[in-house]
C-alpha cells in the first residue's frame, strides 16, 4: 500500500521485511509533531485507519517518537495509561524503531512484528536500528 508518491517507502518496507524475517510492519514519517503512515505490510485495514496519524506518546510508534528509543512489545505490556492500543498488547515480538537525524531528531519510525514471541535481544535491536538507515530520505 503506497500512501505517498516518492520515495518508494512501500517497496523498501517489503524488501526490508523479507530480509529481516518480519511478518508485518509500518513506516511512519514525521510531519511536525505527529507521524504519518506511508507504508504498511500485513496490517489489517481497521488498524491502518487507526494509525494513519500518530501523536507523540500514543502506541508503540508514538512512544518511540517521544523517547527517541526503540520500544518493544514487552516495554508496553504493563502500560496502564492507555497510551498503547489494546491490540498491540497481543502481538508477537514487535518493535518500533525511531530513525534519527544527526541532531537526534526523529525523522521516521519503523514498526516491525515477528512470528515469534518474546523480546528482541539488545544486539538484534541495535542491528535493526543500524539497518533502518537505508530508509529512503524523508523531510521533516
Amino acid at each position: 500500500m503506497e500512501m505517498t508518491g516518492k520515495p518508494p517507502y512501500q517497496p523498501w518496507l517489503e524488501s526490508f521485511a523479507s530480509a529481516q524475517g518480519v511478518m508485518a510492519g509500518t513506516v511512519h514519517l514525521r510531519r511536525g509533531e505527529t507521524l504519518e503512515l506511508v507504508a504498511t505490510l500485513n496490517i489489517p485495514p481497521p488498524v491502518v485507519d487507526a494509525v494513519r496519524i500518530i501523536p507523540q506518546g500514543r502506541g508503540m510508534v508514538g512512544l518511540a517518537f517521544a523517547t527517541r528509543r526503540p520500544v518493544q512489545t514487552g516495554d508496553v505490556l504493563m502500560d496502564e495509561g492507555g497510551r498503547v492500543l489494546r491490540g498491540a498488547r497481543a502481538l508477537h515480538a514487535s518493535v518500533a524503531l525511531p530513525l534519527l537525524d544527526a541532531a537526534g531528531e526523529v525523522l521516521a519510525v519503523v514498526g516491525l512484528a515477528f512470528l515469534f514471541e518474546g523480546r528482541l535481544s539488545a544486539e538484534v535491536t541495535r542491528a535493526l536500528m543500524d539497518a533502518i538507515v537505508t530508509l529512503p530520505p524523508c523531510d521533516l
